[in-house]
């Protein structure tokens, strides 16, 4: 596989009409994927949204059989979401406009236009793996909760979406939902609908449903946390255990746990297994079980409680990154233990951002869905890549793929190697280096008399600082604060154009100093090779430069080497 699969734009695209959203797969019967997604002329929230599906036997390098779910329907129906039953039958769940509302009314007074999060949550099914879709419609209905009741209309018209998968335990059928005060979005909740006999009822219609939690009030962010707390996605772990991620305005992930199968939860801000909070911006942060027992999560690596109040919640998509997990156990019950994260995909125009995402397993390959919300596409992800994930977050032992450029001990000078730093195509280049001084040194220095060159140094502040001049344009990065340093890599990925730190196997995403543990530096700096001598700190214990970009999961590795 191409070493840039990274790359969004390498992905196969999946035909939709312009806005496009939730791109999610399920194989049937027949061997095909079906995908479905949320569509349409306009713009996200625009007359015209609509959920289409269509099938691949190719693994989405091409698509047929397209299809309208609701193809004489003209008032909106959106957020879909697929579950294949155990006899084949296939179920699609999405928000549908039934009662045609062309407005909602504000709390402040007002109204909204956008009417694609409100009437009635409904599924229809389809018996030939997808290529079309029952006639009837069927409602499904869900107790009323608090935020309802105070929502402009004291619950006669409810607010609601979707983006986590359906799922089946023991018998049962779950669907998250996320309930909305009003269309400001500005306060979200979530909860499941549990439904009994849906996979074994003759008439759909007659199919029971239950909302959970208990109590009238859904699943929300922890004390201190802030009002939005929604795209709930749920997996079961191996003892039963349900286990929710969901996003907030808050600068972090959070996760809950239920062991009485959704009827209560414990709820807290999610965590790396080093005690680090998954910083995440207000996107889809999805967990998935694999084939194998082992989790994968996807999120955005950036935010902080810290910076709440002067980041906005809704950008920087781009790069994505993804988080390996392992179960553990707690005295409850089971929980995920995660890892250090790594970039998945990028895009090299920084304004698209990559979310809505989907994962599937095919004959031991690995796939994530994801849209831009103008372009949805599928993209292989190699399994070696996966595995040397879970490899190092079970303490395996791992060598990194790229070789040595430079080794060198501390105090010494000498000339630069043939083979000079480049990122051009995407290449890139790693600093390794231990320290036995906790104050400021110079780790490394081959700057030359017009600048160019590289530069790296732990500061007074105890930071981390990576310089690169190219004599063109200049690159600073620099990391939190480190306390007792001893061995550091610094990776610079030519790929999305990311500098990014790992101190004694820990990948820093900046704490409460910095909304950005890594730094984006301009895609069209070019080489570094210098006439001056490079120049080794005389405290700097072992010193190496690697040929490429290392994983951060090969960082950590060499922490333990």
């Amino acid at each position: 596989m191409n070493e840039e699969w990274r790359n969004a734009e390498r992905g196969d695209v999946i035909p939709t009409v312009n806005y496009c959203d939730q791109p999610y797969i399920v194989k049937t019967d027949d061997g095909a994927w079906l995908c479905c997604v949320t569509t349409g002329q306009g713009d996200e929230g625009r007359p015209g949204q609509h959920v289409a599906t269509f099938r691949s036997f190719d693994r989405g390098k091409s698509w047929h059989d397209a299809a309208r779910v609701e193809p004489d329907c003209e008032v909106e129906n959106s957020y879909a979401a697929l579950l294949k039953a155990p006899s084949g039958r296939i179920f699609i769940f999405y928000d549908h406009n039934t009662d045609n509302v062309r407005e909602a009314r504000l709390p402040e007074g007002g109204v909204s236009k956008r009417v694609d999060s409100l009437g009635h949550f409904v599924f229809k099914y389809s018996d030939d793996g997808g290529k079309s879709w029952s006639a009837a419609r069927y409602d499904i209905p869900f107790r009323k909760f608090k935020i309802d009741l105070e929502n402009p209309y004291r619950g006669e018209l409810c607010f609601f979406w979707n983006v986590g998968r359906p799922f089946i335990h023991k018998g049962s059928v779950y669907i998250p939902l996320n309930k909305i005060g009003d269309m400001t979005f500005r306060r979200t909740e979530g909860v499941l609908l549990k439904s009994p006999d849906l996979l074994e009822a003759m008439d759909p219609a007659k199919a029971s449903w239950e909302t959970l939690p208990e109590g009238d009030t859904g699943l929300r962010t922890p004390r201190g946390g802030g009002s939005v707390a929604e795209e709930h996605n749920v997996v079961v772990l191996s003892d039963g255990t349900f286990y929710d991620t969901f996003r907030t305005e808050d600068g972090a992930a959070c996760e809950a746990r239920s062991f009485d199968e959704g009827r209560r939860w414990e709820i807290g801000w999610m965590r790396r297994a080093n005690g680090r909070e998954m910083k995440h911006s207000r996107a889809a942060n999805f967990v998935w079980r694999c084939a194998d027992g082992k989790y994968l999560y996807w999120f955005h690596n950036h935010g902080g409680r810290a910076f709440r109040e002067v980041s906005s919640p809704w950008r920087d998509r781009n790069p994505v990154w993804l988080v390996p997990g392992v179960e553990a156990e707690t005295p409850e019950g089971k929980t995920i233990r995660w890892g250090e994260p790594e970039i998945v995909l990028y895009h090299n125009d920084l304004l698209k951002g990559m979310s809505y995402p989907d994962f599937v397993e095919d004959d031991g390959r690995f796939f994530l869905t994801e849209t831009e919300k103008k372009t949805a596409r599928v993209h292989e992800i190699p399994g070696t890549f996966l595995r040397k994930m879970w490899d190092v977050l079970e303490g395996k032992a791992v060598r990194p793929d790229a070789g040595v450029l430079l080794e060198a001990r501390g105090g010494g000078e000498f000339s630069c190697p043939e083979e000079s730093f480049e990122l051009l195509g995407g290449r890139g280049f790693s600093f390794e280096f231990t320290s036995s001084s906790p104050g400021p040194e110079v780790i490394f220095d081959s700057t030359g008399v017009d600048g160019r060159g590289i530069r790296l140094e732990v500061t007074e502040k105890g930071r981390i600082r990576f310089r690169m001049n190219d004599a063109r344009q200049e690159f600073v990065a620099e990391s939190e604060r480190v306390t007792a340093l001893r061995h550091a890599v610094v990776i610079v990925d030519g790929g999305p154009g990311v500098v990014s730190f790992v101190a004694d196997g820990s990948f820093l995403d900046g704490g409460d100093e910095l909304e950005f543990g890594w730094r984006r530096f301009s895609p069209q700096m070019q080489g570094f090779k210098t006439c001056a001598p490079m120049r080794c700190g005389e405290k700097t214990g072992l010193f190496r430069i690697w040929k490429g970009a290392l994983m951060t999961a090969e960082a950590v590795a060499l922490t333990r080497n």
